[in-house]
């Protein structure tokens, strides 16, 4: 596969990161986008989030519901809110594709779309290159950045958020899946962190 270089293989070990520009055709992301306003078409609000409540027990429950209902999507797809945009009933105050802050955790094992992309032979490839032996996709996720509302992203490191053994085994393929700029919000790296 020549479109990763060794001396961008040696910058990624050493940075902690690589960009690759164009690694999926217009036609791929085009086929992410649709299906995820597909996905977005057919969403139902979960329980958790159509609970009118009023006491501080049952803040604490529909607190507990969130809680679950991400700890337990693992091996599910999954719709997770900005803050703000459902009423106590759970109706939509704006319009739901503009609600939506990620769904995931499986698109990988669960949608046809992303389950291809994900498992391409050329994701394959780049795996290899980076250095992977049994690879293993724990998790994924189609994250949006609405216009207008939705908190910020403190730095963090991916690795702490997943437990491995040992710690940090693990590596995250970030597709930007419309132009990503500084003024809208593109992802940012300190190289040598990942050390």
């Amino acid at each position: 596969m020549a479109f990763v270089t060794q001396h961008q293989i040696q910058k990624f070990h050493k940075d902690g990161f690589l960009v690759l520009e164009h690694f999926f055709t217009a036609e791929e992301c085009d086929s992410m986008r649709n299906q995820i306003q597909r996905i977005i078409a057919e969403m139902e609000v979960p329980p958790h989030c159509r609970t009118e409540f009023s006491t501080k027990e049952e803040e604490q429950l529909q607190a507990q519901g969130s809680s679950d209902y991400f700890l337990t999507s693992g091996d599910k797809i999954r719709f997770f809110f900005e803050k703000g945009v459902l009423d106590e009933r759970g109706n939509f105050l704006i319009p739901k594709e503009k609600s939506v802050s990620k769904i995931g955790h499986a698109l990988h094992a669960y949608d046809p779309v992303f389950k291809q992309i994900t498992h391409s032979s050329k994701v394959q490839e780049l795996g290899r290159k980076l250095g992977l032996e049994r690879p293993v996709v724990v998790q994924s996720m189609y994250i949006f950045k609405q216009p207008g509302i939705g908190g910020e992203v403190t730095p963090h490191q991916d690795a702490t958020f997943l437990h491995t053994e040992p710690l940090g085994r693990i590596l995250g393929f970030w597709i930007a899946l419309e132009d990503a700029t500084r003024e809208n919000g593109c992802l940012w790296f300190i190289p040598g962190s990942h050390t």
